[in-house]
């Protein structure tokens, strides 16, 4: 009996925000996990999130909903309670059964709701933004749905119901009140407090025991937000989060230890470029260095061959995504190798999300009249090289003819003038876009003086948007141009997880992260010889924040004095290992915390 107990068949309800809805990185990894759940779980894999019209457009699929299933009998009882519940395939690999409920058909009880909340578990939700408003409304619906699944669950499969981030589990103690026949897992990627403390406290790791949460949460204005996570990871049977970091805050914060650690990962065959990674690389390099002509050449020229492309992204978060302690490494970076007359040249892209106005005109003008001078030579070339096939067909000294007897004087004349046009005094840009205001990449990078003065052999282009296809400058999407270029740059000062280094990773480009990221913490955990894989990992933790910049940008010196063949080594390497982060090998962690919460439950 114990046996047949064991084997109960469970049913599996993932719960996020981000379903069907990106707004940041835990979308990424529902949706890289998903191919993965669905190959495990099938037709007992149900994901839960919010109806957005626009981008469920694009991403949703509806199917008819009649009686057949416990799913389907507990949307047609909301329904019949007024609510708009709609019910589909998500439009990604796997194509899972999702969920989705329309905030708006409950926003009128809202008030009716946070008073219930206020009575039941002593949170405060007076004088919220928005977005909190819109998580109780969302957290209502789940509610309703998930206690009548339950009670529509008439095979008695034990019910999982795993809940990512606060802005999922408003209800997750009412379920827990209530008695809801459900287990639980709550996965905090980041906490609340640790967002806002760690880019304005210094040392916080240090000091992160000495915290009040309460007193913190109500000093920056999250109250609510603070107190319905630390709800959710106490009266979740199982908690986790993504790495030992977080771990910390969780204890620190949410008043709890979890019980499991789930390390993100990605579908790495959707990376899958069959072993044509160094072609791609070439490919989309090409397309960089067209924008860098472009943007560099028509004041200062170097040698493209001898030009390495770096590249950090993410969310403005100046210090808490090291920025700051990259832009220090880059000036130190700079003078080595002016001091030892570096034949290299370094490109470092700052791609992030910032307010602006538009792409600066100057900027567009320029590639605008590169591809004009591109017109103009290939036309000279395609008349050139039927004129000289045919000078040399007919010659009968053997030599090679003037050129120039071959060039039309209208294309001599239009070439000279558009040249002429295009070249100027002037020193290239480090912002590519018209900022709304200053900040502190811009002010760092006055104080620093990397301003792209052409004795420089580190040039820096700021970018305040997200690179997408439809980018009038570079004509790549984000995944194209990660593989385009030579290394990533993320010494966070705090990621819980960090995806950037390993998205570099599976697209076969070398990364740095820092040991105070989870990514870069998991990494020395289960690999010794970490680098010679192509991840360097600067220690935050033991070191001051100079020493810190020092390594960094003693790192990036080593890097420039690898030759194009070290260059290769490392990036066949480096996609060699990434098959360690596919959620074939990771979903594991998860099927342990499912297991988990069933047995606690039972007890």
């Amino acid at each position: 009996m114990e046996k047949k107990k064991a084997e109960k068949k469970k049913f599996l309800v993932e719960v996020a925000w981000e379903t069907c809805n990106q707004v940041g990185g835990i979308y990424t990894v529902i949706r890289t996990k998903v191919p993965s759940m669905v190959e495990k779980w099938g037709d007992d894999y149900l994901l839960l999130g919010p109806y957005f019209p626009q981008t469920a457009a694009a991403e949703f699929e509806a199917l008819p909903v009649t009686e057949d299933t416990p799913v389907e009998r507990a949307i047609l009882s909301l329904r019949a309670l007024g609510y708009q519940v709609h019910y589909g395939n998500w439009l990604i690999t796997g194509k899972p059964k999702i969920v989705l409920f329309d905030i708006a058909s409950i926003y009128d009880q809202v008030d009716i709701i946070k008073g219930k909340i206020w009575e039941n578990h002593k949170i405060s939700t007076l004088g919220v933004e928005e977005l909190v408003n819109q998580t109780i409304a969302l957290g209502e619906l789940i509610r309703l749905f998930l206690t009548q699944f339950a009670v529509e669950n008439k095979s008695k499969k034990d019910i999982v119901v795993h809940f990512h981030e606060w802005m999922a589990s408003t209800c997750l103690p009412d379920l827990k009140k209530d008695k809801v026949k459900i287990s639980t897992v709550f996965t905090t990627h980041a906490t609340m407090l640790g967002r806002y403390l760690a880019g304005n406290v210094p040392n916080f790791y240090d000091v992160l025991d000495t915290f009040n949460w309460h007193k913190e949460a109500v000093h920056y204005g999250i109250e609510a937000q603070a107190s319905f996570e630390r709800a959710a990871a106490q009266k979740a049977d199982v908690l986790t989060t993504v790495s030992d970091i977080t771990a910390k805050e969780c204890i620190a914060f949410l008043g709890r230890i979890p019980e499991l650690i789930l390390p993100n990962g990605l579908n790495i065959q959707r990376f899958a470029a069959m072993h044509e990674h160094q072609n791609l690389h070439s490919l989309y390099k090409k397309r960089i260095s067209d924008f860098v002509m472009g943007h560099f050449f028509q004041n200062q020229a170097f040698d493209l061959d001898q030009t390495l492309y770096l590249f950090t992204s993410g969310r403005f978060e100046y210090s808490n995504k090291g920025y700051d302690i990259t832009l220090d490494a880059l000036e130190i970076l700079n003078r080595k190798m002016k001091e030892v007359g570096s034949k290299k040249t370094v490109i470092m892209f700052f791609i992030t999300k910032q307010p602006y106005h538009s792409i600066d005109p100057e900027v567009l003008h320029s590639r605008a009249v590169l591809d004009e001078i591109r017109e103009n030579c290939q036309a000279i070339q395609k008349e050139v090289g039927e004129k000289l096939f045919e000078a040399a067909a007919s010659s009968n000294d053997m030599q090679l003819p003037d050129l120039n007897q071959f060039v039309d004087e209208y294309w001599r004349l239009r070439l000279r003038r558009t040249v002429q046009t295009w070249k100027t005094n002037a020193r290239p840009k480090v912002v590519t876009h018209l900022l709304k205001q200053e900040d502190d990449i811009i002010r760092n990078l006055h104080r620093t003086q990397l301003l792209n003065n052409s004795e420089d052999k580190v040039k820096v282009v700021y970018h305040p948007d997200f690179i997408v296809s439809t980018n009038p400058l570079f004509g790549l999407d984000y995944g194209q141009f990660v593989r385009g270029c030579h290394l990533g740059v993320f010494p966070s000062y705090y990621e819980p997880w960090g995806y950037t280094p390993l998205e570099c990773m599976a697209r076969g480009v070398p990364t740095v992260t820092s040991d105070l990221s989870g990514f870069g913490d998991y990494m020395m955990q289960i690999m010794r010889d970490y680098e010679q894989w192509g991840v360097s990992v600067v220690n935050r933790k033991t070191q001051n924040y100079k020493e810190s910049a020092e390594q960094l940008a003693n790192m990036l010196f080593k890097f420039t004095q690898q030759t194009q063949r070290d260059r290769i080594t490392q990036r066949n390497r480096v996609e060699s290992i990434a098959d360690t982060f596919d959620w074939s090998n990771l979903r594991g962690y998860y099927d342990t915390a499912h297991e988990l919460s069933v047995l606690k439950k039972r007890k």
